[in-house]
């Protein structure tokens, strides 16, 4: 059966499945009265087209910014960007993540922070089940500088955000999960924490045999050198009856051939720790994992941090031993997430939100 097929099956899977404009309907509204905050909505999808322009695609995009309860124009917050996952756009974010996220604040089990959701799929239109960007600069477009650029200078120009790096947070799930610690490793300087929710760290696992799907073994570690096989598998659901191939997911976004893997290693989290040079204490990290992937992301994350800590980085580690690659999954891990975050945030001084003089109020 054609691949698309396949994928639109997958989708269904993956976290989180995308629902139409249609079905959306006006649920910014909806939404919004049932919160404690508010839902921004910089988008097309509720009959008006609210986008903004983004000059590294060189078209109007997608984003929903949400605010929390008792939001002043007159103070700064912190900031998070959330990065969805594969077959995913900004909607994911309405779905799953506005109402665990503004409950966790409105209970004060997160302090009052800014979040922002952009679209990080290749096609504005919104093709459905279409492969993600993993928001890297590649043959599809210049997708972090999307983030770091566009995103970053369209809140720092519309939104009161707190000025210290560690009130910057990126996080993201799965394809979003390598966005937040490619981009947080690369830009210390403005981002000091980043959250990986069942994320992609290590394009290039494969055990000393070639198997990629092998569990994590220090002993038996070898690298991906070679991505020539369009139809290898690097995805398996339901008993290995479905199979996502590295054509369906990777090819888009990185390339395909040697110019594929040259990619995939300059843009793999694990090697940019030490390109990159990351020190101890310079990013909090948070990485959150299942123990029964898909993907076989346990091995990534494991063959990850293992890296980290004998480099002395010590980042946050949650292992969901009954977990897979799915939204479920995702959800159970949110309080802890929440947790940390917060933890950080106290620890650094974060907690409440700074009164500056501010340039230009949210409208």
């Amino acid at each position: 059966m054609r691949s698309s097929f396949w994928l639109g099956v997958a989708a269904a899977l993956l976290i989180p499945a995308t629902c139409s404009t249609s079905a959306l309907g006006d649920e910014v509204s909806k939404i919004n009265n049932r919160i404690k905050g508010r839902v921004v909505d910089h988008t097309r999808n509720h009959g008006y087209d609210r986008r903004f322009y983004a000059a590294s695609l060189n078209e109007k995009r997608d984003m929903y910014i949400y605010v929390p309860p008792g939001f002043s124009p007159n103070l700064h917050y912190p900031v998070m960007i959330y990065m969805h996952g594969i077959l995913d756009d900004e909607k994911g974010f309405l779905q799953y993540v506005v109402q665990p996220l503004d409950d966790a604040i409105a209970c004060g089990k997160l302090p009052p922070l800014i979040v922002a959701a952009p679209d990080g799929s290749f096609c504005a239109a919104k093709a459905r089940f279409e492969p993600g960007s993993f928001f890297i600069d590649g043959p599809s477009g210049d997708f972090q500088d999307y983030i770091i650029k566009d995103v970053w200078c369209f809140l720092l120009k519309h939104y009161p955000i707190r000025p210290e790096p560690k009130a910057h947070i990126l996080a993201g799930v799965s394809m979003g999960g390598f966005g937040a610690f490619n981009i947080g490793i690369k830009h210390r300087d403005t981002f000091g924490v980043v959250i990986g929710v069942l994320p992609v760290l290590n394009l290039r696992w494969m055990d000393c045999k070639g198997n990629y799907f092998a569990n994590f073994d220090p002993y038996n570690w070898g690298w991906r050198n070679t991505a020539h096989d369009p139809n290898e598998p690097v995805g398996m659901f339901m008993h290995d009856l479905i199979k996502l191939k590295m054509k369906d997911l990777l090819y888009p976004a990185f390339g395909d051939g040697c110019d594929g893997m040259i990619r995939a290693s300059k843009e793999n989290p694990i090697e940019l720790i030490d390109r990159h040079c990351v020190k101890c204490g310079e990013l909090d990290m948070y990485i959150g994992y299942a123990r029964h992937d898909e993907f076989n992301l346990d091995a990534q994350a494991e063959s990850f941090i293992y890296l980290v800590k004998s480099r002395g980085i010590c980042p946050e580690v949650l292992c969901d031993e009954n977990g897979r690659h799915n939204e479920r999954t995702a959800e159970r891990m949110l309080p802890d997430v929440f947790g940390w975050l917060t933890s950080r945030l106290h620890h650094h001084g974060l907690t409440e939100p700074l009164a500056l003089p501010v340039v230009k109020p949210v409208k």
